[in-house]
């Protein structure tokens, strides 16, 4: 079974499948956390600017690592009814999760940004990037960001995504890149040999760089 060896890994890889987008003069924004690091290898490789994208997945209670939806700045908001109805979620289940990522998702963008603007991909190629997408619901609210900010071509990349994900993604973006996409997933780590949790300095730091 082929996988990753890490992060960096994966953003190495991926660069060499969307360097056709350098002439583009591309924004990589990576989805934090652990997309960040992944991007900043993409960002490095094709010298593009590097910025981060604020999502959050809505994870079922009790399995968070499974989303029912994600939210994103600027009040984008991506729910899958069928997943609420299958798991008999009640709508204020729903709001007190999505408050307290919305809280998050806040906490995270300024710490990032540190105090700073977000980025302008008005009439831009923008690259989207994450380390893993399982159902692909946070990545399709990140997609939904960067029309809403007017990026002209938006490309979704990531280390793995499960082959549904990336079918449903290809719907929505203009082009999908992945570098392993598994018939099936239970989760994003199988596919990396190491996926140690990425801390908020690490992504800081990535930035700043």
């Amino acid at each position: 079974m082929e996988v990753l060896r890490d992060r960096v890994d994966a953003g190495q890889k991926l660069a060499g499948a969307l360097t056709h987008l350098r002439e583009e003069y591309p924004v990589v924004l990576g989805i934090p956390r652990g997309g960040v690091i992944v991007a900043a290898e993409i960002a490095k490789a094709i010298e593009a600017p590097l910025g981060v994208l604020g999502v959050r997945k809505l994870g079922v209670p009790g399995r968070e690592e499974f989303g029912f939806g994600a939210i994103g700045e600027g009040g984008i908001r991506v729910i899958d009814d069928d997943i609420l109805i299958m798991l008999k979620i009640d709508d204020e289940t729903v709001a007190e999760i999505e408050a307290r990522e919305r809280a998050e998702l806040e906490r995270r963008i300024s710490a990032y940004r540190e105090g700073g603007p977000g980025p302008d991909i008005t009439g831009r190629t923008v690259i989207l990037v994450d380390d893993g997408l399982a159902t692909g619901g946070t990545m399709l609210a990140a997609v939904g960001v960067a029309r809403a900010m007017l990026a002209t071509k938006v490309v979704v990349a990531a280390g793995v995504a499960a082959l549904d994900a990336a079918k449903l993604l290809a719907k929505e973006a203009d082009e999908v890149v992945v570098v392993i996409a598994p018939l099936w997933m239970q989760a994003v780590g199988q596919w990396y040999e190491d996926f140690s949790q990425t801390t908020d300095d690490e992504v800081v730091a990535a930035l700043r760089r």
